[in-house]
């Protein structure tokens, strides 16, 4: 039996029929027991020269009695069990473990000082990369490594990012992901080291929305004449920058086109009666009319005629109160894209 020594997680013994084996030796009657009871061990996790070592000296030794056995894991239990609290044990970890604690721009300094291959797998953090970024990956990249990129990918993310790019794009990358069965571990690896450092090349942002976002976002809750009035403007600055800012708007005017009918009765559910009756009541313009009956036809009948009864009720209302009712329908349903509950449309969606 092989006596070199390793620290691997097994403490100093009394006395005992473990007390003659190495620490090594006895990592390796622990793998060897838990492997033969059919467990998962993730032996993967360890640094390689520690999976080389654990696999010769399981190759080299042969059995030991029932006792000795016994007596390495009553030893490794007690250790377990004395165990106060755990660490991550690397930078990886520990940025893992605070992600979302702590700023951006510390975990960016902290991976730089690191350095790339010592912040985890680099396929974990590319595959968790919103379509827009892996979209500028497939344009800054050659085909190959955009191949190896998609094949990396779970099979549902992989098909929406293709479907997303223009039709030649997906269809040269999806013929070189045929020719990527000589690619070698190493090389899918260094692949996915290059991509992240030029993640973390990239400098912090101070905002985490697009430009084009942050100013739709406000737009949706500015009145539809001073809304029109900036659109204008922004037209005559940056005819670019102004469509992207509509594309970001959602108004009442879209409810129909963006919003999904089944998904129709959660507005009832967040937004009270006398604000849906309001919007109702309120709704002058076809456009508006239009959200208005898409709402009531993707309701229970017996909801849809009871807003019916309150907004006539009502009477006319005056267009201000109109305009914040359907202000409090749009924040509604904002807050339920946002919280994942619904997904909406955009015009991006549309063309793609």
């Amino acid at each position: 039996m092989s006596q070199v020594s390793v620290g691997l997680p097994v403490g100093n013994p009394a006395p005992s029929r473990a007390a003659g084996l190495s620490r090594r030796a006895k990592a390796a009657i622990i793998v060897q027991f838990i492997l033969k009871e059919g467990a998962d061990v993730p032996l993967a996790s360890l640094p390689e020269d520690l999976q080389m070592q654990l696999t010769h000296l399981l190759g080299e030794m042969r059995y030991i009695d029932r006792a000795t056995m016994n007596a390495v894991l009553e030893e490794f239990s007690e250790e377990l069990d004395s165990i106060g609290l755990s660490f991550p044990g690397d930078i990886a970890g520990a940025l893992n473990a605070l992600d979302g604690k702590i700023s951006e721009q510390t975990a960016s300094r902290l991976r730089k000082e690191a350095g790339v291959r010592q912040i985890g797998d680099p396929w974990k953090r590319i595959a968790a990369l919103p379509r827009a970024r892996l979209q500028d990956l497939v344009k800054s990249e050659s085909v190959q490594v955009a191949a190896v990129m998609v094949s990396k990918l779970d099979v549902s993310k992989a098909a929406d990012l293709l479907s997303s790019l223009p039709g030649d794009t997906a269809r040269r990358i999806a013929y070189a992901m045929s020719m990527t069965d000589a690619v070698t571990p190493d090389a899918v690896d260094r692949i996915g080291l290059s991509l992240a450092a030029q993640l973390d090349a990239e400098p912090a942002r101070a905002f985490r929305a697009d430009p084009s976002k942050r100013v739709g976002a406000i737009l949706n809750f500015s009145r539809a004449a001073k809304r029109d009035e900036l659109l204008t403007a922004l037209d005559e600055e940056d005819q670019g920058f102004a469509e992207e800012v509509r594309k970001s708007i959602f108004t009442f005017a879209h409810i129909p086109d963006r919003m999904s009918a089944i998904d129709a009765p959660k507005i009832t559910r967040d937004v009270d009666q006398d604000t849906l009756a309001e919007a109702i009541s309120g709704a002058v313009t076809d456009a508006d009319r239009a959200s208005i009956d898409f709402i009531l036809s993707n309701i229970s009948k017996r909801m849809a005629d009871s807003l019916r009864e309150a907004s006539e009720d009502l009477g006319e209302v005056k267009p201000k109160q109109a305009e914040a009712a359907m202000g409090a329908i749009i924040r509604a349903i904002r807050e339920l894209a946002d919280s994942g509950e619904i997904t909406l449309a955009t015009p991006a969606d549309e063309e793609d």
